[in-house]
């Protein structure tokens, strides 16, 4: 038909201009759960003017134990050897910069939007760090010939033996934490481990305590964010904010086990927001989240992982202690 028609912009459509929703929308962000677990707090008041370095001292047992002792013998002496760990403060960053004409056209807040993908962005990066002291474990756990359903194999050098090929299931988590026991690997909190991995990480796990859990009244308080459950002295608690180890088989993924005196996050600036002096008369701004910081693994830790399982335990300055991961 003649006349004006809203398909074609000449004739109407140019009538209209699209509308901008006033709702800040940001992508979906992943579960940060790791970062909550670098437990070591003496570390963390670092603060200002005290160098770029923090040490820490670990005591051994006496190398003689003591024993009985007849009239007339002298008292027995005997010494202990101290180990020093140390870790070293660095600076993480990141900025986004902006012109002067893009704050003064923009239908949103130029700032906030930034403020807020900033925020976002630091609380990755330390995320980042975090799981990297995790990581570090030597102690990992695989399952006995990669398919057994309870009994698992304990190695030391960080590397397993075989390929993974079954989910983490209760026998192997009953396992691994009589490991940790028997390494006298420390609780966490009020008598328990923690186990953290990635959701699909537990489903047959989940499967498994459904039976155990179906007779049993509801008691267990959830204490730390992302926690989902606790079985045989181990709580367990989901994250997003690592990738997926991608096995071939996809029956798990990595999963960590530990104690408390994981990890130590020295602290000499906490992240903050900064804005850039505006330079070329205020036509160039920016803002950057900025922190000075350190994070060291002190103690051991497990792991589970989909492929192959295995146990960590962290080294600290060629003291190798207790924890496991499974893999």
């Amino acid at each position: 038909m003649a006349g004006q028609l809203f398909v074609t912009d000449t004739l109407g459509g140019l009538m209209y201009s699209d509308n901008l929703s006033a709702k800040l929308r940001e992508v979906v962000q992943p579960m940060l759960k790791f970062r909550q677990f670098a437990d070591v707090k003496d570390a963390s008041q670092q603060g200002l003017g005290k160098g770029d370095t923090y040490h820490w001292n670990i005591y051994s047992n006496v190398a003689t134990q003591g024993t009985t002792l007849s009239e007339t013998n002298t008292v027995p002496e005997t010494n202990f050897t101290i180990t020093q760990g140390t870790l070293t403060i660095t600076e993480f960053a990141n900025s986004v910069p902006y012109t002067g004409k893009l704050e003064d056209l923009a239908e949103h807040s130029v700032t906030e939007i930034i403020n807020k993908a900033l925020k976002n962005d630091a609380a990755k990066a330390l995320e980042t760090a975090a799981h990297a002291q995790f990581d570090a474990t030597l102690l990992v756990v695989e399952a006995s010939d990669g398919t057994d359903t309870a009994a698992v194999l304990v190695d030391t050098d960080g590397t397993v033996t075989s390929a993974n090929n079954i989910a983490l299931r209760k026998g192997h988590v009953l396992n691994i934490v009589d490991e940790m026991k028997e390494r006298d690997i420390p609780p966490y909190s009020s008598g328990d481990y923690f186990c953290i991995g990635r959701p699909k990480t537990f489903s047959t796990l989940k499967v498994d305590l459904e039976s155990v859990y179906q007779y049993l009244q509801p008691g267990v308080t959830m204490i730390m964010n992302g926690e989902i459950g606790r079985y045989a002295g181990c709580r367990f608690v989901e994250q997003t904010g690592i990738a997926s180890e991608g096995w071939t088989n996809a029956l798990s993924d990595v999963a960590y086990f530990f104690g408390e005196d994981t990890v130590a996050e020295a602290i000499a600036i906490p992240e903050e927001i900064r804005a850039k002096i505006p330079t070329d008369f205020g036509r160039s701004k920016g803002i950057a989240w900025l922190k000075d910081i350190a994070k060291k693994v002190k103690q051991l830790t497990l792991r589970n992982v989909v492929n192959c399982w295995k146990a960590l335990a962290s080294k600290v300055e060629g003291n190798q202690q207790p924890s496991l991961s499974f893999c």
